[in-house]
């Protein structure tokens, strides 16, 4: 009982983020559902940040291993799925589809049990996340508008990141942060990604030390990517020395890559992102042995509303974590619920206790977004 009969690459089309160039075509298809299907009728949804083709074609290498295996036992199928595919695309899109699949297993366990997946996990040890409203940086100038709205919505945490910032000169990068500031005010956590795993990233280690001298008088929470994502020397030596803690780590994929970040300290918050990582399984792991080691785990969160409900359960039931990354305005999560999270008074977002996620999905809103492609009833 409870087996995987089928799995669906469900693409997600659109300019997801309406300030994001698409790269790659006029439209962004950069995240893909993934829906498992059991005997006995059960579904569920888990998010993959990678274009439908190369999911579908790691579901097309993965079939003969998934096919018929347990859908409730989420560690252990998901390992033998990794563990036989050691030489076909290890830490890439293979691993990522891996991720989705296991995040619909351990819903469809949740489903089965009756428990949220934070108690299946261990155990709950908040019972609400704070949010942080993750936007792309404007010139000096045109910030405001952008977290103001993002206020308005409650949000009272705050990331900006990527865009001008670190491509032009540091007065320009300064008067974005102080825009910021003294728009959100000195009662309102920021954050500020420089992007340094975006293309042709020109900086190094001295850039970033200035820069992060400069964060400091503005009260940044935290500087996030501000060297090339494979310069764990550069890390190392700048989370020693940085005047404001260091984040990174969203590139890296299942918890053996993670094991000298966190050994040689090289952040101070660990960033991985459950739809490229392996699941809610390496993610949790992962986390724990950060903890073990006095680093904070911050879930990288550039994906869809059942990458977020993933997050809000791995970060209720870690002891090392604090916030949530929501991108704002952002419809691979708001059409992707169909009744979206609500932010209380305080900026916190209460964390679900019915079975397995505890959030229903929009039918309608998946099909839109997907162009036509419609859930398993």
């Amino acid at each position: 009982m409870h087996r995987i009969q089928q799995i669906r690459a469900i693409p997600l089309y659109g300019k997801a983020y309406v300030d994001w160039p698409s790269r790659f075509s006029d439209l962004e298809q950069t995240r893909t559902l993934v829906e498992v299907v059991t005997d006995t009728g059960l579904t569920a949804l888990g998010s993959v940040y990678t274009s439908a083709g190369l999911v579908q074609a790691a579901l097309d290498l993965l079939r003969p291993l998934y096919e018929g295996a347990s859908a409730i036992d989420p560690a252990a199928t998901t390992e033998i799925l990794h563990q036989n595919t050691f030489w076909q695309g290890r830490g890439g899109s293979v691993t990522h589809a891996i991720s989705g699949i296991d995040m619909a297993l351990w819903d469809l366990l949740g489903q089965v049990t009756g428990q949220p997946i934070h108690r299946l996990l261990g155990g709950k040890l908040r019972s609400r996340v704070k949010p942080y409203a993750s936007m792309l940086m404007e010139e000096p100038g045109l910030m405001r508008a952008k977290l103001e709205a993002a206020y308005a919505r409650g949000f009272r945490a705050f990331k900006i990141g990527w865009g001008p910032f670190g491509r032009q000169n540091a007065r320009v990068d300064e008067a974005i942060v102080r825009e910021s500031r003294e728009t959100i005010g000195e009662d309102c956590e920021l954050m500020v990604d420089a992007g340094g795993s975006d293309a042709l990233w020109p900086h190094g280690y001295k850039w970033a030390v200035r820069t992060a001298e400069m964060l400091a008088d503005y009260e940044v929470a935290w500087f996030e990517e501000p060297l090339r994502p494979d310069d764990i020397e550069g890390y190392i030596e700048l989370t020693r020395h940085g005047k404001v803690p260091i984040a990174a780590g969203e590139v890296l994929t299942r918890r053996q890559s993670f094991l000298p970040w966190i050994e040689r300290r090289a952040v101070d918050y660990l960033q991985p992102d459950v739809t490229k990582v392996g699941g809610l399984t390496e993610q949790h792991r992962i986390g724990q042995y950060a903890d073990d080691h006095n680093i904070l785990v911050v879930p990288h969160g550039w994906n869809t509303g059942v990458g977020l409900a993933a997050d809000l359960h791995l970060t209720a039931a870690a002891g090392n974590a604090r916030w949530v990354e929501y991108l704002t305005p952002e419809p691979y999560l708001d059409e992707v619920f169909l009744t979206r999270p609500v932010i209380d008074s305080e900026g916190y977002i209460q964390v679900p206790d019915g079975p397995g996620y505890g959030f229903a999905w929009n039918p309608d809103g998946i099909e839109k977004l997907s162009q036509g492609v419609k859930l398993t009833r």
